[in-house]
């Protein structure tokens, strides 16, 4: 998939998931160090908030976003993967106050070249929203074409309102 950062061309390791498709059997890891497969991740709709690198503002910003939007949906499940170590995670949710949105570390990488969301010359996943329903199915997805752009987060919470 051809993206861009800072108007400079990135090209994702393939081509992600589309609405209708099942998600790949990924891995990532928790903040407790324990590694979890999608298939015991995601049991109940699902919004997945990927983000390059948590440390860097947009991703700060829609992170901190979505945290505060998950007490609106429950039976919903709100989760950020990036590919920073769950240290780093830990530690940023500390110094932001986020304690309701999950974090979730693709510093193996499972995640992000199952999806086709890794830039290899970036060392990142590309910026994406999924929401999927308890059967792994991609219900919805916004695939972020200019990396420094945040997601359209109307649109995703808007697609939720209408699972309640």
């Amino acid at each position: 998939m051809k993206i861009t950062r800072k108007n400079e061309p990135l090209t994702t390791n393939g081509q992600p998931p589309v609405v209708g498709e099942k998600l790949p059997d990924f891995e990532v890891e928790k903040a407790d160090g324990s590694v979890v497969k999608m298939a015991n991740l995601i049991t109940k709709p699902t919004l997945i908030s990927v983000v390059p690198n948590i440390n860097t503002s947009v991703c700060s910003i829609s992170t901190k976003r979505f945290n505060g939007e998950v007490d609106k949906y429950e039976g919903i499940d709100f989760y950020t993967v990036s590919t920073n170590t769950p240290e780093e995670q830990k530690d940023w949710c500390a110094a932001e106050g986020v304690a309701k949105m999950e974090l979730l570390s693709d510093e193996q990488l499972d995640f992000g070249k199952k999806m086709g969301l890794y830039i290899e010359s970036a060392g990142v996943d590309s910026r994406s929203i999924w929401i999927v329903d308890g059967n792994h199915e991609v219900i919805y997805q916004e695939l972020i074409q200019e990396m420094t752009n945040e997601p359209n987060y109307s649109a995703a919470l808007a697609f939720l309102d209408n699972l309640k």
